[in-house]
């Protein structure tokens, strides 16, 4: 398949005839399976598979990053890091990957499905649009597992007291580099609730001149991001260096709130 026809005909087509940008995509992408089509018969397996050849593409710093924020959180008696992934991309893809699978405690994806575990794809199951992928913040936020929120997709909507909630916003570090990001930026940032929100990082391509110009006028000055950094996640690059920091602090902030605590009367 040739992608600039797939993204800008066949799905910029669909979006002109009021599609969701997120459902085009998932709709021109089934409308490409099938015997004697491109894609052919497809199946969930094939996108697993396709995930695995993806390790050696991940940005540079990756997956070491992931392996030494594990390492620094360590040293804070009580204190633990989580990875997550919530995306519009598929979820077979993501999962498909080693790395993700080594270091991540859940993914959240658009899915495809076919009449069986193992059938030709033929239909969207999930579509994870803009202000979708905040639904995942808040089921993070309050302690639900995807495993319970299958079979009770409701269940997000409980309320939680802000207190019982095992995972705070001000506690969340998102990264994000698109026009789908934008809601869960603010959402973490504001801490829909809490007295102080957490951390958002914006990503763009820097040899782009249109990426910056994006990342400045849509996040920076408006305040969705605190900045905003090439892809690259070694202990020397800019945004590698700024997520060490990161945890680092809120790290070292709820250890030192801890120790006050105890010692109240």
């Amino acid at each position: 398949m040739d992608p600039k026809k797939f993204w800008r005909r066949e799905v910029k087509e669909l979006v002109c005839q009021g599609y969701d940008p997120s459902l085009a995509y998932l709709r021109a992408m089934l409308d490409n399976i099938g015997c004697g089509k491109p894609l052919g018969e497809l199946t969930k397996k094939d996108l697993h598979d396709f995930g695995r050849r993806l390790d050696a593409d991940f940005y540079p710093g990756l997956p070491g990053l992931f392996e030494d924020l594990e390492k620094r959180v360590k040293r804070y008696k009580g204190v633990d890091i989580k990875f997550y992934v919530i995306s519009g991309g598929l979820q077979e893809v993501i999962e498909g990957s080693g790395i993700i699978q080594k270091y991540f405690g859940s993914v959240y994806g658009s899915q495809l499905a076919g009449d069986s575990d193992n059938g030709v794809l033929k239909y969207i199951k999930r579509c994870i649009t803009f202000t979708e992928k905040t639904r995942y913040l808040f089921e993070i936020n309050k302690g639900f597992k995807p495993s319970r929120t299958r079979r009770n997709p409701y269940l997000v909507n409980e309320n939680v007291p802000l207190d019982k909630r095992p995972i705070p916003f001000q506690n969340m570090i998102y990264v994000g580099d698109g026009l789908t990001d934008i809601p869960c930026f603010s959402l973490v940032q504001k801490g829909a609730g809490e007295k102080i929100g957490g951390t958002a990082f914006g990503v763009f391509d820097p040899v782009r001149k249109r990426s910056a110009k994006w990342v400045l006028t849509k996040l920076l000055k408006t305040g969705r991001v605190i900045s905003s950094q090439a892809p690259a996640y070694r202990d020397s690059d800019a945004l590698g260096s700024l997520l060490r920091a990161t945890v680092a602090t809120r790290c070292s902030e709820i250890s030192v709130k801890r120790r006050a605590a105890e010692r109240q009367p």
